[in-house]
């Protein structure tokens, strides 16, 4: 046999090399294909998988935050702020780390200006009770100095009848007061001397009698004010004033009683 012919394949050779061929692109066929399923089975699944995780994340950061509040301290964000960051600028740094947009915090419209200091409320001043005012003698003395002479109903010769007041023993020239508010009048008579008259507001009258000289003549008083000066006029045998009580201008009574019946003792 020549060296060529023994140097090429056999037709049985060729079908056998052609069969191995055809195994080999199937082999090859059926890889790709198990390939190509494999990854349409796990690209779902990894998608998932990140779902999954990212949820476990976000609750897990849920938990963390409700943990560190309720010790009392603010949750650390993804991004540390600084000190001096504001809530707004910590609220878009963490949108920048997560993704997410940004929300304005309600707190931020009421944060103060710089260097603004809140003012306090005034303190209300405790208003001062008005002090009350001094309660009001019924009657005042008619002189200055306590103490009587000459009483109510005493006899004597210097009296057509019966005494009919009280004599205070005074210097002459003492000043004489009204004992009420009221109207005065003056007149002379020969036995009362220098007169003065002062009608109360319930019609009695008190005559004070022997006087010096008038303050006022005619008109309205005050209680306390100085209406006359103690003399010797009229009937007299010295200085002191001789002070009369008669009811709605009728006869006198004793004043004695009249004094000690409006809280006034003066002896």
């Amino acid at each position: 046999m020549a060296p060529d012919a023994a140097a090429r394949p056999t037709r049985a050779e060729l079908r056998l090399a052609a069969r191995e061929q055809s195994r080999a692109q199937r082999r090859g066929a059926a890889r790709a294909a198990t390939r190509t399923a494999l990854l349409r089975v796990a690209l779902p699944s990894m998608a998932a998988l990140g779902v999954a995780a990212a949820a476990a994340v976000t609750v897990q950061g849920e938990a963390d935050q409700q943990r560190a509040q309720a010790a009392g301290r603010a949750p650390q964000s993804a991004v540390e702020a600084d000190p001096g960051t504001t809530a707004a600028q910590a609220a878009a740094a963490q949108a920048v780390a997560t993704g997410a947009p940004a929300q304005a915090s309600r707190g931020d419209a009421r944060q103060p200006l710089a260097g603004a200091r809140p003012t306090e409320a005034p303190t209300a001043q405790p208003t001062a009770e008005p002090a009350p005012e001094p309660v009001r003698p019924e009657v005042v003395m008619p002189v200055a100095r306590h103490g009587l002479g000459e009483l109510f109903g005493e006899a004597g010769t210097r009296w057509a009848n019966r005494h009919t007041g009280i004599d205070f023993p005074v210097d002459g020239g003492s000043e004489v007061y009204a004992v009420t508010d009221g109207t005065v009048r003056t007149q002379w008579n020969p036995f009362y001397g220098y007169m003065t008259i002062l009608r109360m507001p319930d019609g009695t009258e008190a005559w004070y009698c022997h006087l010096r000289a008038y303050k006022v003549r005619k008109g309205p008083v005050k209680q306390g004010d100085v209406i006359a000066f103690v003399g010797s006029s009229g009937n007299s045998t010295g200085p002191h004033l001789h002070f009369e009580i008669r009811p709605q201008g009728s006869g006198p009574i004793d004043p004695l009683p009249w004094f000690l019946s409006h809280g006034l003792d003066p002896r």
